[in-house]
Formats: C-alpha cells, structure tokens, sequence
C-alpha cells in the first residue's frame, strides 16, 4: 500500500488563506444580503495594459499558423524575453545579470518551493518571522522542520523575527543557517531593506557560506530612490543570492502566470563537492519542468517594452494610491498603520492587545471587511492584520469608508 509523506503531517490544519475564505463564506451564509469588501489577499484586479493584451494575442495569432506555430520551447525560457530581463530588470540599474542567469517560470511561488529541492534535506533554514507561508510549508513537507511547537514554531528552523522595535527588518540570525528566506519589499509587513541592511545580510551569507533566497516579487512598488531593488546591487550578492520575481504584480499576471529565476553562474555550493548552484538548477528545470507558457511569455515581453513599461506603472500608482487610502483611514480611527509606502501591503497593529484572529472578525463582523490576520504569516504577526491594496478604487472607498463609519475601537 502506498503510504503518506509524514511530513505533511507536521503542517497546520489548514492553509491561511483557505481559512480565510472558511470563516467569510460562513459570515456570508449568517447574514445574507450583507456586502462583504475585501481588503485581504493579495490578488491584482486591475486590467491587463493595452500593451501587454497585444502581446497576448500576438502569441495566439503564432500558434493560429503553421509558419509561426511553436510547440515545446527552452525549458529555460525564451532566449528574447531573458535577454530583455536582463537590460530592463538588471542592467538598467547597473547590475551585471546575464540571460543564462535567468530561468523564466510559471511564477514565483512556485520556484520559491522548487529552488529548495536543490539543497540537502539537512539543510538548516533561516526564515523571517512573520513570512509569507510558502517559505516554511514547503520546508516542512520536505523534512527541514521538525515538528510544530505549541508555540508555533517549529522546532528546527531558525526565526529572524520582525517587529515593530527592528523597523520590521530581522536582526542577522543567531544560529548558522544554510538557506536564509528574505522577502522585500516584504509581504506581510510591507516594510524594505536598506542596502546597508542588504549589505550586512550579504557579509553575513559569504562569511557563513550560507544562500540568501530572495523574494523581489514586489520590488516594481519601491519609491524611494535609494531603496534597492534587487539584491544583486550589492556587491558580493551574486556568490551568496538567489533571486526569484515575477510578472504577476508588476504586470498584473496573477492568472497568466510567469515569472523568473536568477541563479548566478559563479555561485557554487557544498563544500566537500562544489557544484554550480546555475548547472543543478538548469538540470533541475530541464527534468521537471517544459517551459512557461508560449502565449504567456509574449505577454511578458510586451510588459518590459517602453510602452507596456508606462501602462503598468499607471496601475502600480493606482494601487500605491489604495494604499495611501487605506492607511490614512486605519490612522483616522485610531488604528497604528505600517508599510503602504513601497508596498502594497499595510501592516496594522490590533488595538487593545486583541489576537489577529479576534481583530479579523471584528473587521468582518462591524465592517464588513475581510483582511488577513498577522499570525497567519508567523507567530511574530501575531497582535497585527495584513491589509492589501489590490481592488478596484470605488471598493477601496467604500471598505475604508465601512471602517471609519463602523468600527468600534
């Protein structure tokens, strides 16, 4: 008889966004009638750009014709679209990325889970707490975890926590880890790392020959001008850092679905048998993966033109602009916001010392609003709510209109 992996054993009940939709679709069949506003999971809802829904359908007209059809393509991706990567993305800000760095992907998510596979299953994993959930699920069902502490921790990984006293960026880790999880701009506090932070983290991986896996997915929402980008503008990161982004905040591809991995040529790993982090990598997506989507890869080629570059950044302002709404108006209740400034997420401590579970269905129940509770991402979110800026401004009003009218504090 085929038998489980145990260790699937050893995560929660329930996925967070999973008992997100739970505990709403039974708040909606107690109350019907009653208008629900979502302020919580980080799904786009504006419109593809003009740019990019031409680039789509030049993909479809090629496969319409004998002369332009294309059937499997580079597991690596299309050699066009890494070459544009690599200028618009990287050389543009002065990073030295070239296109046989760059794996194009079905997203970020999924090759945040598939990049670990590569490493040892002893490997020690270093990961911010709070984090968004894939970083440490997907080192559970592996076995990197041991099992889940009552605390909420689970009993191998090493936690960076991010608080409100360490401006939501974590402290170096404590432990020698082998793979350290960095996310910035960061989902779920919203908040980015400083090159000067970037550049002791970097020291830090090099003295301790550990790989920085780094989550840029929202980097297109920096606006500060000095707040870096890419990790890869920090000298020494391309022997220390993998990079994973993706097109689906950027260019809105949250269904498309494409995104991209740089693994560096000169980074090796595995002190007793050094081998190329970019060579297992490559013979990792060439057993396991066909390449993403023909027509979708069009689609991002359009998204890095000049013209497809200018119609997103419409819809990024758009949704930096729900941000400001919505933190102005948690603040004008009283509530103490963070992020919203280069992200898209605001991070909001709970009033009076109430759990992130409790908050959640105050918000529900007095407001109507769903948001995501802070514990979901860690215990270190915990006395916090996720609030996201992705709707459509007449609902974002609204919501943050329902919270100003309708909260008890």
């Amino acid at each position: 008889m085929a038998r489980i992996n145990e260790h699937y054993l050893n995560l929660p009940g329930s996925y967070l966004f999973s008992e997100i939709g739970r505990r709403t679709r039974e708040f909606q069949a107690a109350n019907p009638g009653v208008k629900v506003m979502r302020l919580g999971v980080g799904n786009t809802t504006e419109p593809l750009a003009p740019a990019v829904i031409a680039g789509l359908h030049e993909g479809v007209e090629k496969l319409a014709r004998a002369e332009t059809y294309t059937g499997y393509g580079d597991e690596q991706g299309d050699s066009r679209l890494r070459q544009r990567i690599a200028e618009v993305k990287y050389r543009a800000r002065g990073v030295d990325v070239t296109p046989d760095e760059i794996f194009i992907s079905d997203g970020a998510k999924p090759d945040t889970a598939n990049i670990q596979t590569i490493f040892a299953q002893d490997s020690v994993v270093a990961v911010q707490d709070p984090s968004y959930p894939v970083y440490v699920d997907t080192n559970v069902t592996v076995g990197r975890s041991g099992k889940l502490l009552p605390n909420g921790l689970y009993e191998r990984f090493v936690y960076m926590p991010c608080t409100e006293a360490n401006g939501f960026f974590p402290d170096l880790p404590a432990t020698r880890p082998d793979l350290i999880y960095i996310c910035s701009p960061n989902n779920p506090t919203g908040a980015v790392a400083t090159r000067a932070q970037l550049e002791r983290l970097v020291d830090y991986a090099l003295a301790n020959d550990a790989v920085i896996l780094f989550d840029a997915a929202y980097e297109c929402f920096i606006r500060e001008p000095d707040l870096p980008h890419s990790i890869y503008e920090v000298p020494g990161a391309k022997r220390c850092a993998v990079e994973l982004n993706t097109f689906s905040k950027e260019a809105g591809f949250t269904g498309v679905r494409l995104g991209w991995t740089v693994v560096p040529k000169g980074m090796a790993i595995d002190e007793h048998s050094p081998r190329s982090l970019n060579e297992l990598w490559n013979r990792r997506t060439t057993t396991f993966f066909n390449g993403a989507s023909n027509i979708a890869q069009e689609g991002g080629l359009a998204a890095l033109t000049p013209e497809g570059q200018r119609q997103n950044r419409k819809t990024i302002d758009l949704y930096m602009g729900n941000a400001a709404i919505i933190r102005a108006g948690l603040e004008s209740v009283g509530l103490t916001a963070f992020g919203g400034t280069n992200a898209p997420y605001i991070w909001v401590k709970t009033p009076n010392g109430m759990s992130s579970w409790a908050f959640f269905d105050k918000l529900l129940n007095e407001a109507h609003v769903v948001s995501t509770p802070g514990v979901g991402f860690g215990p270190s979110g915990e006395g916090f709510m996720r609030l996201s800026a992705f709707g459509h401004r007449p609902n974002v009003e609204e919501a943050v209109e329902s919270i100003r009218r309708n909260l008890r504090i």
